[in-house]
This record gives structure tokens, sequence and C-alpha cells, in this order.
């Protein structure tokens, strides 16, 4: 089985001489014994979770390797208050909806927008943001809402859109900005007592814009190693061999294995048209609570363009789908398979929560390719 998933790989000769060093450094690891605790790896991108599933890692690493899944798909991390807030400005007469597809589908407290849509409500999906400027400017009898939701790789996209409405002085356009922060909440996850993390695989998405100052904290104030990588099977196999490698030499530091895509110094225009937009704020996440200064408001200068300071719909009472564990599965305290809905009451099918109906949820990536921990 290990030799057949190999050659699917589109390198399996590196691939092997990847899994060898990772066998030697595995042997090596401070308290690798089997009465001792396995090394935790989180890889807080969710298109880390989706490449380890599909490429079968867990099958291939040694046993005292263990592959954690944390908070890096943006639609699952959304708080349950922000998709009722939503799901309200659907119900406001001359409102129309204009959000990416996996947004469409997560269940609310008592519905979603995709039943909304089939109710008659406006709700559009869209490719790109701009696709949302293009729908003003087409109904202009409308107030268009663009459902921004992403991390720092997505954040720069909206905020352009912003600036470019402004620019036309569109006057029915606006945002509901529930953008996050991946450094606060990584810091979030090592204080968390019940998420055990000895090293992190860093998003390498996100890496592009931020670059590696943003993560120097992880290993210089927790002694936690870090590695951004990509997202080719060998790629993240590059990155598990230098966090063993950090953490058999005992230096934790931040490093790059990405670096056809990502420089030290990050993108440095991405970021200006962040802060000429947006402000950092405190954001509640799904499973991690509210976390300090881990989110994106819109600044005062474009508060035209912030749907929660242009409506006030009546947002019903919140309610967490019962007996759904996506909360804990983005913490990385519980394995998608160790939920109890999981592939029975809850499938692609038939979501109980997001971490189920996103393409980048974890639920959604051990289902499609039957994960087992």
């Amino acid at each position: 089985m290990e030799s057949a998933l190999l050659d699917s790989f589109r390198d399996p000769r590196l691939a092997r001489e990847l899994l060898g060093t990772i066998a030697r450094l595995a042997e090596r690891l401070p308290g690798h014994a089997p009465e001792r605790a396995p090394v935790n790896l989180m890889e807080v991108c969710g298109t880390h979770t989706v490449a380890i599933a599909r490429g079968g890692f867990r099958s291939v690493l040694p046993s005292n390797i263990h592959l954690i899944s944390g908070p890096g798909c943006p639609v699952c991390v959304t708080a349950n208050r922000d998709i009722d807030h939503i799901i309200a400005l659907s119900r406001l007469p001359g409102v129309t909806i204009a959000t990416f597809g996996d947004m469409v589908r997560v269940p609310g407290s008592s519905t979603s927008l995709a039943r909304r849509k089939a109710e008659g409500a406006s709700v559009e999906v869209v490719y790109s943001p701009l696709d949302a400027l293009r729908l003003a400017r087409e109904h202009s009898e409308r107030q268009v809402v663009l459902v921004g939701v992403g991390f720092e790789t997505t954040t720069p996209l909206i905020a352009a859109t912003i600036e470019r409405a402004a620019a036309a002085g569109l006057e029915n356009f606006s945002v509901f900005a529930a953008h996050k922060r991946v450094p606060p909440a990584l810091e979030a996850l090592i204080a968390d007592p019940e998420v055990a993390l000895d090293a992190l695989i860093l998003p390498g998405h996100v890496s592009t814009i931020l670059g590696v100052a943003p993560y120097t904290f992880l290993a210089e104030e927790h002694a936690i190693p870090g590695v951004i990588t990509g997202f080719e099977p060998v790629d993240v196999l590059q990155g598990i061999a230098q966090l063993l490698e950090q953490l058999v030499e005992g230096a934790p530091r931040i490093e790059i294995a990405y670096r056809r895509a990502v420089m030290p110094e990050g993108n440095p225009t991405a970021r200006a048209v962040i802060d000429r937009v947006f402000t950092t704020g405190d954001a509640d996440w799904r499973g991690l609570g509210v976390i300090p200064q881990s989110g994106y408001a819109i600044r005062e200068e474009f508060a035209a363009f912030d749907a929660t300071r242009r409506f006030e719909p009546v947002v019903e009472p919140t309610v967490e789908p019962r007996g759904c564990r996506c909360g804990d599965v983005l913490r990385g305290a519980l394995s998608p398979n160790g939920c109890p809905l999981f592939g029975r009451a809850c499938t692609p099918a038939n979501p109980m929560g997001p971490c189920m109906v996103s393409s980048e949820g974890s639920c959604a990536a051990y289902h499609r390719y039957q994960v087992k921990d």
C-alpha cells in the first residue's frame, strides 16, 4: 500500500528520500518511546488539510508522528452568530447577498443561505469580489452586500474592492467583514490546555502576504518550531522533515520550505492595502471564542461600505448545532472521527456544521478520503 501511494506522488523518488529522512529523525526525537506521547504536528491551512488527507500521509509516517488539523478553514471558523447575522441581512427587503460558494450551505441556527435562496431571497454566488461590484452596478435599485470571509490571503482583495467601490461612488455596495488574522489564533491555540502542540506546519498562502516576522513569537516566546510549506506532497514532507530536525536539535525557529512562493518579507503591497481599509480588532472564532486583535474591521473612512453599520437586521438567538463538535475539531482537540455525528448524522450531503460543508473543512476531507487516525 505504501509503495502504491508513493508512486502516485509527482516525484516518488524524492518522496521516498524524505520519508527515509523523517523515519531517521523520528527515531531520535526526545521521548519517542512507545510509552510516551507522540509528537503533535498541526497544520493551520485548509489546503494543507486537504493535501494531507488526499496524500494519505498518516498511513506512511512513523507511528510517533501525529498530524492534527487546526483552524485553517476560513468558512469553518466563522462564528455561528456571524452566520446568523448574514442570514438576517438576506431577510431585509431590497438586499442581495453576494457570497463565495462554500458559505451558502453553512447552517446557521435555524436555516442557511441556500435555504433562504430557495425561499426566494436574493443570494448570489460570486467567484471574485469584483463580481459583487458588477452586481451593484447592474442592479442600482438593490443593496448588494458582499460576505467577506477569509484570512490574510483574501483580505487584500476585499480591501481593494472597497477602495474601488469608494472611487466609483457606489452607494449600493457594502461588505460584511468577517476576516480573520492567523497569528493571534496560533497564540490562542498554544494557550489552550486541551491542545498539545509540538510544532506547526504554517500556511503557504497566508505567508505569501505575511512573510516570516509575524510567526517569530512561536519560537522565541513558546519554543514552538514552525515551517512554512507548499501544497505538493513533497512540500509537506519537506516541511515535516524540517520540523523534526528542529525538534531533534532542540532549536526552534521559523523556516520557509516554500521559497518559490514565499519571501521572508511577505508582500508589503498587499499588507498596505489591508492597512488602508481595515483596522484590527477582536473577533469571534468558532471553537476558539473571542480572540483579541484577531479580526479585521472596516476603518471609519470607509464606514459607508460597512454592512454592519449600514443595516441593523433582527438577528435570531444563536443556537449551536446539537451534537456537532466542529469547534473542537477546529482547535485540534478532537479528530473528525471522534465526533459522534461524523459520517452518520453529519455527511457532505447533510452537513450539521461547516467542517463538513467547506471544501477545506477537516471533516469534509476526512470523509472524502476516508482518513483513519
